[in-house]
């Protein structure tokens, strides 16, 4: 109901103190003057797909990187802008509701009244559906009082509704130039920055006056690319959801007779299972892509977890915690193309209960093999991107029935000769996503919002807010802003649940790299781990005392800064061009020459569209 939407909240004592905490601001947002300072013109990360996003975004390709500057920098070029105009501004959430979303509103709105008091922020209440409908609520410090620093989107509502149609991109742009926005604020993950992008291509090419950005906010955290670092809300869910399981696990050492299968919210990607198992070291993890990468099949899961179970229970032991990612069950080839199927027929119009007289040989039989449970859910409608219910469908007690039918047939055989396997099974989502804030999400979220205004300050239409170093202090923080162009990418296809996007400009789901550091760390000790009861227990949130500043490990092992180092190569080239000037000696030229050459073949090689696709 609207007319709950910005109603002041009752407070506990410990929300009343966390309501009057104050996060700071990097030097670069500080002060009334916004400094920009803007780079090289952008491109796409994999080049073979830059032509057709170039003909999709004509209006808004090739933008530049900007970067806010503090008031001690000395940069020639750099825009200076000490003249602020009054501005209408409107916010949206799009999508799940995702810890310290609440904040950008808050930083959104302090930025815009401390450069000029006549300024309006409206938020549409329910999401992208007030936005079309011209529902809002016009934000005040009075309204915000009970809201900093607080969990959820209840102050406006949320929806999960894209903006994508024709029909829905003119209601946006009929709204926008209905209330004189001269910005619109789309907070949200991958899809909704998507809709953003198309947005602020429609808009310019429309020349309506209102400039689109785009907030990363996701518990996900799968909206990571060479620009973001990080998602709002992700540090927070990951804490929250670190204590739940590291509980857990004290209970299943405590009772030393269950193991507990362990669904994790996060969508297809499994960063979230991945920054909880670093937390909290649980006895197995077992990541989507993981079974994808070695098309590991349900008998294939059960199996290695079954071996896990008999090697634990050599050690007479006979408890344990296992983690799963609620993308799992799409990883799993036969699985996944089975839902493609059933997926099919239900666009077709066919009801559910008729489906599986429809399916193919092999799919039927897959299908029957399922427990009842299993297939009323995979009978459930997909999402508006084509993938499955994944909070729905419950992996883990799936997993849990194998692996027990396995070990009691293993017992059976005489090839187990340990206890009764006992399975306790739980999802942690709902549980996380409507918790406090982190400190981290709410510093984060709050600058995020202040950038916002940077960027629409700046005039700059089609771009995302980004803070880089955030594993930092909060006062050594880069802000900037990057063109949601050059974050898009064309998938012509392979696994996954965007089949209708095949072929699309998106921002695609950032998936855990198996190559990479913050995998090889996990993988590390995993053998320790499946065999020794090392838990750990990074204890609730904190907002005092020695892990109020803690970042997630995942955010500290992984080597970030793009944008930063982007900056020191235009250094080392500015160098180059003061040094290899004309009438520079014989020497210096050719050795400048033999460098760059040498450089520009490698980059050459390294960029062409075959590496980047790889």
């Amino acid at each position: 109901m609207d007319s709950d939407y910005g109603v002041p909240r009752e407070l506990s004592d410990l929300q009343k103190d966390r309501s009057v905490y104050h996060p700071e601001l990097p030097p670069c947002l500080q002060g009334t003057t916004v400094r920009v300072e803007f780079g090289d013109a952008t491109t796409v990360a994999d080049s073979s797909g830059g032509h057709a996003i170039s003909q999709s975004f004509p209006h808004t390709y090739g933008q530049p990187l900007a970067h806010f500057l503090r008031a001690t920098a000395k940069v020639p070029g750099a825009q200076i802008i000490t003249e602020h105009s009054a501005m209408r501004v409107g916010l949206v959430f799009c999508g799940r509701q995702s810890p310290g979303g609440h904040n950008v509103v808050w930083g959104l709105h302090e930025a815009l009244k401390i450069h000029n008091p006549k300024s309006t922020l409206l938020g549409f209440l329910g999401g992208s559906e007030g936005l079309f409908a011209q529902k809002t609520l016009e934000i005040t410090d009075d309204i915000l009082a009970t809201y900093k620093n607080q969990g959820g989107y209840d102050l406006l509502g949320r929806t999960q509704d894209q903006i994508r149609t024709t029909e829905q991109v003119n209601a946006a742009m009929a709204a926008c130039n209905a209330l004189k926005l001269d910005g619109l604020v789309i907070v949200g993950g991958v899809t909704s920055n998507t809709d953003a992008a198309q947005l602020a291509e429609t808009f310019a090419e429309a020349k309506c006056a209102t400039k689109v950005v785009g907030v990363p906010v996701t518990l996900n955290g799968d909206l990571k690319n060479q620009f973001v670092e990080a998602n709002v809300g992700f540090d927070t869910i990951c804490k929250v959801n670190s204590q739940l399981i590291s509980n857990v696990c004290t209970d299943a050492l405590s009772a030393e007779k269950y193991y507990y299968f362990i669904r994790l919210m996060g969508r297809k990607a499994s960063h979230v299972a991945v920054e909880c198992s670093l937390q909290s070291h649980p006895n197995m993890v077992i990541l989507a892509e993981e079974v994808a990468a070695s098309k590991l099949t349900i008998f294939d899961l059960t199996t290695q977890i079954c071996d896990a179970v008999q090697a634990r229970a050599e050690q007479e032991k006979y408890h344990g915690v296992i983690l799963l990612p609620e993308g799992l069950i799409e990883s799993i080839p036969e699985v996944y193309a089975l839902l493609q199927e059933i997926h099919s027929l239900l666009r077709q119009g066919v009801l559910a209960d008729k489906i599986s007289l429809q399916l193919s040989p092999w799919a039927s039989a897959l299908f029957e093999f399922l427990p009842p449970f299993i297939r009323k859910q995979l009978l459930l409608h997909p999402e508006s991107d084509d993938s499955a219910q994944l909070s729905q469908i419950e992996t883990e007690k799936l997993l849990a029935e194998l692996v027990e039918a396995e070990m009691n047939k293993r017992q059976k055989e005489g090839s187990y000769k340990g206890k009764k396997f006992n399975a306790i099974c739980h999802f942690f989502g709902y549980q996380a996503r409507g918790s406090l804030p982190s400190k981290f999400d709410c510093d984060y979220a709050y600058v995020l919002g202040h950038i916002c205004y940077h960027i629409l300050a700046a005039g700059l239409n089609g771009y995302m807010a980004t803070v880089t170093i955030l594993k930092n202090p909060c006062n050594k923080w880069l802000c900037g802003a990057a063109p949601i162009t050059a974050m898009l990418s064309i998938k012509h296809g392979g696994h996954g649940g965007r089949a209708m996007t095949i072929g699309k400009p998106l921002l695609h789901p950032a998936t855990v790299d198996l190559r990479g550091k913050v995998y090889g760390l996990l993988r590390e000790n995993a053998k320790k781990l499946l065999l020794d009861d090392v838990y750990r227990n990074p204890g609730p949130l904190q907002f005092d005392g020695p892990g109020a500043d803690s970042r997630a490990i995942s955010l500290c092992v992984e080597d970030l800064d793009y944008m930063g180092r982007i900056k020191k190569l235009n250094e080392y080239l500015e160098k180059v061009r003061t040094i290899v000037k004309p009438g520079c000696s014989q020497d210096v030229l050719k050795a400048a020459l033999s460098a760059m050459s040498s450089v520009t073949d490698i980059l050459s090689v390294m960029s062409s569209p075959s590496k980047g696709s790889s």
